[in-house]
């Protein structure tokens, strides 16, 4: 094949998968709302099964399912009936993966599932197979063809069933009202999590590290403040140990093209009264968003009962990944 040829093949694959998942889109009917029913009434786990690229698809929307709150693992089928079926249990719920709808290793372990009485749920391109007649509910994943020349090697086919798989999900997350910090407890280890679970407490300066200068204090002190801290702010303090305000690079800008003395300016004659301020408990990623919306680079952190907790810098944000 020549580099025409390839590009025009890929093409054609891709276009054989993108119609493989829009002709979903009307099926999505009265079986998917039970499919979605039958898991919600789960109070076990959804186990999901399915051999050999199917078994593949399996395993990724057991895993998006178990990501999304709803409780979920893969089960090899030919392994099944070699003890794990074990695994399941008769509070459970089973989605089995079949584009024939006559993969012997499931349809082998179809009288067990029987027996326990468990849901099972199909996704299967022929409903009227052993599978489909044998299902609580089957959802229609059947294609055209596949994008492979032969129409033999599971291309579009598996295409339809991890988009079906993935609907799924979506709408059992939207039902079951899981929140963005729901889905941060179970993804801790990485940036998602770091994005979604630290707060603004984890990051803020606070104690010895917190810039902060008498409101009566002179300008200069208080840039003499701001260099010790390095965070190219200050916190302005009354006398009263309340919060007064904020002097920030932007300030001393400010401050010297006006011509203001150093040594005889006080600091309540340049400081910004009213800087925005956040609570302890907000999640960084919102403090993240704050900062980007108003162009600045530093937060003040109040407690709840007024006083001043701390102050939060962006590179504080940055360092941790919440971007």
């Amino acid at each position: 094949m020549n580099e025409t040829e390839i590009l025009s093949r890929a093409r054609q694959v891709l276009e054989i998968e993108a119609q493989a998942i829009t002709a979903l889109l009307p099926r999505i009917g009265e079986a998917f709302t039970q499919a979605c029913r039958e898991c919600l009434a789960c109070r076990g786990r959804v186990v999901v099964t399915g051999m050999g690229k199917s078994g593949h698809i399996g395993g990724k929307i057991a895993a998006t399912l178990a990501s999304t709150g709803t409780p979920a693992f893969f089960v090899h089928p030919g392994e099944a009936s070699h003890g794990d079926l074990g695994m399941i249990t008769p509070k459970d719920l089973v989605i089995a993966i079949s584009n024939s709808g006559e993969t012997a290793e499931i349809v082998t372990i179809l009288p067990l599932l029987k027996r326990l009485g468990v849901p099972l749920i199909t996704m299967t391109g022929n409903l009227e197979s052993t599978l489909g007649r044998a299902s609580t509910v089957s959802l229609d994943t059947s294609v055209a063809e596949e994008a492979c020349p032969m129409n033999l090697a599971p291309t579009a086919s598996t295409t339809a069933s991890l988009a079906m798989g993935d609907a799924l999900a979506v709408a059992l997350l939207e039902s079951r009202g899981f929140t963005a910090e729901d889905f941060a407890l179970a993804h801790p280890g990485g940036a998602l999590g770091r994005r979604l679970l630290l707060l603004v407490s984890d990051l803020m300066h606070s104690g010895d590290d917190l810039p902060k200068i008498a409101a009566t204090a002179s300008l200069r002190d208080g840039l003499m403040e701001m260099t010790r801290k390095g965070l190219g702010m200050t916190t302005v303090i009354n006398a009263d140990g309340s919060f007064a305000g904020v002097f920030t690079d932007g300030d001393l800008r400010r401050t010297l093209d006006q011509g203001f003395d150093v040594h005889s300016t006080a600091m309540t004659e340049v400081m910004t009264s009213n800087g925005k301020r956040i609570g302890p408990d907000m999640l960084a990623a919102e403090a993240m968003r704050m900062l980007e919306q108003n162009k600045i680079t530093s937060l003040v952190v109040m407690s709840d009962d007024g006083g001043l907790a701390g102050v939060l810098h962006i590179h504080d944000l940055l360092r941790a990944g919440v971007v």
